[in-house]
């Protein structure tokens, strides 16, 4: 069989579909059959774009081969794992042609079905339609644990954010414009309560991974969930602030406490030495906690001002010179 070209009969409007794949081997060549099945029945041009993230494991492999039986797919092949920064997604919405622009993850967990309902939605008016889980078959610690970090954001947060907003999600081209002008820091799912635009969330339950193991491991998902708190909040520094303000009153409360009764029962009062072992146990405990959380914030202005080089894509395959519209 040769090889399968775009069909650009269908409406002058196009659709952009972004699959960011890391060591997704058993999953790319599934999900880009369920998505051209998916999109081949929407009135609408659409481009297919997998992203690798720099895969291990034969993904590149594969999805060069796709590319060469099928120009409807295009696949950016990355120098190298930029990691979970945003700043590999922010390169593939750099390269998108559509009128709107629709990201799913290859692992199948948010099920591609939906895109259709996304699209009626997006033909209605909607600028930004998201999915929002509310159930998970990822285990019942993991959606615990992801529950109370929802939480935590949202309360420190200055702005409501959206919570349990999931992977795939659609926006229309005004607002992915508008997005590409913020920072890379600035992860999409907390862009999106931030510039305001209406927001309808579409429900579903989560799916476990079809193939593979999530490259995502404990230590990532608190690198993720500390970079969410820093970016979205200041909050934490006006809590240490506060509570500096506070133990220091506690402090020279105590410490007056102490020297009237020690005034009054001069013979008899004996301080010892404990409350003073666990009061400079505790204090410097509290001290390297929020040292620690200003040095978070100070990494953020570290990696803003260094300027990071941005995505270097090794290979382009099957995009055409005309297919970028003009900035």
């Amino acid at each position: 069989m040769g090889k399968k070209d775009r069909d650009n009969s269908k409406s002058p409007k196009m659709i952009s579909v972004c699959v960011p794949c890391y060591n997704e081997v058993g999953n790319v060549k599934e999900m880009a059959d369920t998505l051209l099945g998916i999109l081949e029945k929407l009135p609408y041009r659409y481009e297919l774009i997998f992203t690798d993230n720099f895969s291990t494991d034969g993904t590149r492999e594969l999805l060069r081969g796709m590319a060469a039986d099928d120009s409807r797919i295009k696949v950016l092949l990355n120098n190298r794992n930029y990691g979970i920064d945003g700043r590999s997604g922010r390169n593939t919405f750099r390269n998108t042609s559509g009128d709107v622009i629709i990201t799913i993850p290859c692992d199948f967990q948010e099920p591609p079905e939906l895109i259709p309902e996304f699209v009626s939605y997006w033909e209605q008016g909607y600028k930004v339609v998201c999915g929002q889980k509310n159930s998970s078959e990822e285990g019942r610690l993991k959606y615990g644990l992801r529950q109370f970090f929802y939480r935590i954001i949202n309360s420190l947060s200055e702005i409501p954010q959206y919570p349990n907003i999931s992977g795939i999600t659609l926006l229309d081209r005004a607002v992915m414009d508008e997005f590409l002008k913020t920072d890379y820091d600035f992860y999409l799912r907390y862009a999106l309560a931030d510039m305001g635009y209406e927001v309808k969330l579409i429900t579903y339950k989560q799916k476990k991974r079809k193939s593979g193991k999530s490259s995502y491991n404990l230590w990532r998902y608190l690198s993720f969930a500390i970079n969410s708190m820093i970016t979205t909040s200041s909050a934490p520094l006006r809590i240490m602030t506060v509570s500096g303000i506070l133990l220091s009153v506690l402090s020279f409360a105590i410490g007056m406490i102490y020297l009237v009764l020690k005034l009054i029962f001069w013979y008899n009062f004996q301080a010892g030495t404990a409350p003073l072992l666990i009061g400079m146990f505790f204090l410097g405990a509290l001290q390297l906690f929020f040292i620690g959380l200003l040095g978070e914030y100070v990494n953020v202005i570290l990696r803003k001002v260094t300027h990071r080089p941005d995505v270097i894509v090794k290979e382009k395959l099957n995009f055409d010179t005309d297919d970028k519209k003009d900035p």
